[in-house]
This record gives C-alpha cells, structure tokens and sequence, in this order.
C-alpha cells in the first residue's frame, strides 16, 4: 500500500523536511492515546491509513522521509499541508509524493527483478487524502470568490490529481483508493475562525468541498472507463464525518462539534500551544484538535473505508480493491 495525502494521513513525514521547524504534532498531547509517544500523527493516536494497513495484514506504512524505513509493505508520501496544487513551500505536495513512489518503485525493481516488481506494483493499493488543503487555503485567500472562479479551481486542483494518477497507472498502478473531502466549512477550527453558531458551517468552504467531491467521482469514472484495468474506491468522508459532528451519540460520542484540544470557543486552534485545554477522554471526541480527528474517530473511519457498504464506500470498498487481481 503506498498512502498520498495531507495532514489527516501522515504518519510523520514533515519532521525529515525541515528538523528546524516547530511542528506541534511532534510534541503532547499529539500521542497521547500511543503512551504519549508523539509521531508527528494529528492525532492522539493512529491515522486511517495505519488502521487500513492493520485491516489488510500488512504492518503500519512508514513515512517515506524517516532514515532507513523498511518499505516491504509500502510507504507513505502524506505531508500535513500538502495540496494537489503547490500551496505550502515546507510540505511535500502530490508532484513530489509522486515523484518519491517512483524512487520506491525503481528500487523495488531493481532489488526483486522486472517481473515480481511489475506484480507488486499492479496488485499494490495507492490510498489518498487530497484537497482539503487546497480549499483552506483558496477560501482563505480569496472569500469573495465568484461561483466561477470556484469551479475553476476545483477544475485545477482535479486537474493535477488526474494527471497524478496517469502518472502512476503508466507506472504501473491500478487499484486507487480515496478518502474524499471533508466538509470543511463544519470544522471546529472554520467555526471559530467565522465565528458560527454551532449549527452553522461556512458556507464557501463547504461549497469547494461539494464540487470537488462530485468532480472527483466523475473523474474516476471516466478514468476507469479510459483506462484498462484502472479500478477505483471512494470513501464518503463528507457525508460519513458530517453525521458524526451532527449526532456524535448515534456513532459512541459524546461530542462532535468541539475539539478535544485547543484554545478558543471551540477549541479550534492551537492544540499543543500553551494555554490550551485538553480534555480527559479523546474516545469521547469525534475532532482532537480544529481540524482533524481523533484516533477513535479514526478506526471508525477505517472500517468504513475497509468494508463499507455501496452508499458509504464505492464502486468498491478498500477490503474488495485488495481482493482483485
């Protein structure tokens, strides 16, 4: 399995790209739920992919960028701040993800000889979280954004995530998994920035997440209709996350709307950076900090991804795509 993505996937690359910079993923209470052991994770403890990798008997991915990794199960790209588009100068965005997978993917041929490596490679799954980025940062930089210059965004931004998947389906690529976009405009840390209501969410955002995740689902189709063999899963994570900050009890919650970590009126900033409060039980939290989830939340979504049925996970769940040949 070889894992792209931002900040909700990666398991600690961004440390090995600037040891300088202060990343507070890196420092309590990120970890907390891992024996206080921080990973660089934006979490208390695992992340989705870690959880996928469990569930498909691999080990746990290790970041690409940590000295002498062993990539026999994969490796992985994700880099809090990424983007599909270049937008953070000290994160790794899907250019360079992709670019390192062929590094991997030369050395897998070298080391095992063209024919086994062309096997790995095709039977591999290649999981992504991509874009939620993207939007922060537009809607941030442009509120007033005119309904087309949206769409042309997100046209863009699917634009250099199709080219990526070209990319490695020419590679040798097949099976691809997605996570699509949260509906970010509903995030402890967008209430707080627009000062809401707990039951408002900003409406741009959540507007960009839309289109996106309808461009993305007919960017698939159409790849899988141009390209043999190109098999594709899509993880509602719009949906599936808005129901749970909606009704966090129906899913074991106590709380949906306010992070387990942080300062502010929704604890939406700033975990990790004293004074900031901290609950006692991130298991009763859907968010550990403003933006992303904690671990309990974390293998829910896990599960859904794995074996989700047709309205959650499709055309085919994480658990299928591996099955296939």
């Amino acid at each position: 399995m070889f894992v792209f993505g931002d900040s909700l996937f990666d398991p600690g690359n961004n440390i090995y790209l600037d040891p300088t910079e202060h990343i507070p993923s890196y420092f309590y209470p990120y970890g907390m739920s891992l024996k206080n052991h921080s990973t660089g994770r934006f979490s208390d403890g695992l992340v989705v992919p870690d959880y996928i990798a469990l569930s498909a008997k691999l080990h746990i991915i290790p970041p690409f960028l940590k000295p002498n990794s062993n990539f026999v199960d994969g490796a992985s790209f994700a880099s809090a701040g990424a983007g599909a588009l270049e937008i953070h100068a000290n994160a790794m965005n899907l250019k360079m993800q992709i670019t390192n997978l062929m590094r991997v993917l030369k050395s897998m041929t070298e080391n095992l000889g063209h024919r086994e490596a062309r096997n790995l490679i095709k039977g591999s799954v290649y999981l992504f979280s991509l874009g939620g980025d993207d939007y922060f940062n537009f809607a941030t930089n442009y509120p007033n954004a005119t309904d087309v210059e949206m769409e042309n965004f997100v046209s863009l931004v699917i634009g250099n995530l199709t080219k990526g998947l070209k990319d490695i389906y020419a590679a040798g690529g097949r099976k691809f998994a997605f996570q699509n976009v949260a509906p970010i405009g509903c995030l402890p840390m967008m209430k707080q920035t627009y000062n809401l209501k707990p039951s408002q969410c900003a409406q741009k955002p959540l507007q960009l997440a839309r289109e996106h995740n309808n461009a993305l689902s007919n960017a698939l189709e159409k790849l899988e209709s141009n390209l043999k063999g190109f098999k594709y899963s899509i993880f509602d994570y719009f949906t599936e996350i808005g129901n749970m900050i909606d009704n966090p009890s129906k899913y074991g919650f106590k709380v949906g709307k306010v992070a387990c970590c942080g300062s502010g009126a929704y604890r939406g900033s700033d975990c990790g950076t004293e004074p900031y409060e901290l609950c006692k039980n991130p298991n009763e939290y859907v968010f550990f900090d403003g933006g992303h989830t904690t671990q309990h939340t974390n293998f829910r979504l896990s599960q859904l991804m794995w074996s989700g049925k047709a309205n959650v996970t499709w055309p085919y769940n994480v658990h299928q795509l591996f099955q296939l040949p």
